[in-house]
């Protein structure tokens, strides 16, 4: 029998009913801005794998921080068979919050991230 890769994703919080104070909270840890950080800088794909996120935490923090950064709306996720993919939802939170993402990563000390910029570890 052969098995086929089945793909689901979850839909994140729609962001017109995500208040600045909720995603401001989530971006207020610097695990959680770390992994934004790399998320906006990953190569074209705009994706990562919850594996080539590299953070100083165990991977049960990890996960509670991924849950935070989705539940603000900030990221999106999908599956690919044992694989998560993560995603900045930049555009998104572009046009609901013009430049708020380009200012936190500004004022955190990251120059000038685009998502085409290469993932640094």
């Amino acid at each position: 029998m052969i098995q086929t890769e089945t793909t689901s994703s979850k839909a994140p919080p729609d962001l017109d009913g995500v208040e600045l104070l909720t995603i401001l909270q989530a971006l207020s840890d610097p695990v959680r801005l770390e992994i934004v950080r790399q998320l906006a800088g990953c190569d074209v794909t705009g994706e990562l794998t919850c594996g080539q996120i590299e953070l100083p935490v165990t991977k049960s923090t990890t996960s509670h921080h991924l849950k935070t950064l989705w539940c603000a709306g900030i990221i999106a996720e999908r599956e690919v068979g044992t694989r998560k993919y993560l995603r900045l939802r930049r555009a998104e939170l572009d046009e609901r919050f013009p430049g708020l993402i380009e200012s936190v990563l500004r004022a955190a000390g990251v120059d000038q991230v685009t998502a085409t910029s290469p993932v640094t570890g």
